[in-house]
């Protein structure tokens, strides 16, 4: 394709891509276990749409439920890829983590057991211990910072 109709599709590929592109390539990694082939997929899927404009007809929500189910067809085609198993987190002693808990300050542990323990929200959480949400939020960043430092062991070689 070239000049204005190579143009044309070019435009049409990235308004398509700009409002569906990240939710198809989440959706089709989820269905192909792996991003690589999962973005082989999603561009298989625009270009067919270039190729059969009558397929984008209808509002956006149509053209969206259309290109997901060109997207399911297509992985659903390829084998899937079995995404590489992380490497286990260390496994963390409750223990430590109660007595890390205690050795915060009160206010810290406070926040966390409302949060945490207690399943209240942040402005439920705010309104209990008579704060502002913002110093909720600060006081939890805080306290799960310390946390990590107390319970997690620095792993080798890691700068700390």
């Amino acid at each position: 394709m070239t000049g204005r109709a190579g143009a044309a599709d070019e435009v049409l590929v990235r308004r398509l891509f700009g409002d569906h592109g990240g939710a198809l390539v989440a959706y089709a990694i989820r269905l192909t276990g792996d991003r690589t082939p999962a973005e082989e997929v999603v561009q298989e899927v625009l270009a067919r749409a270039v190729r059969e404009p009558e397929s984008l007809a209808g509002d956006k929500g149509a053209v969206r439920a259309r290109l997901f189910t060109v997207t399911r067809r297509l992985a659903a085609a390829r084998p899937r890829t079995e995404a590489t198993e992380p490497e286990p987190a260390p496994a963390i002693d409750s223990v430590a983590v109660l007595s890390a808990l205690e050795a915060l300050p009160r206010d810290e542990r406070e926040v966390l057991r409302a949060l945490y323990f207690q399943g209240r929200d942040v402005d439920e959480t705010a309104a209990t211990l008579g704060v502002e949400a913002g110093a909720v939020k600060s006081r939890t960043y805080h306290a799960l910072h310390r946390l990590r430092e107390m319970v997690v062991a620095p792993l080798p070689g890691a700068a700390g």
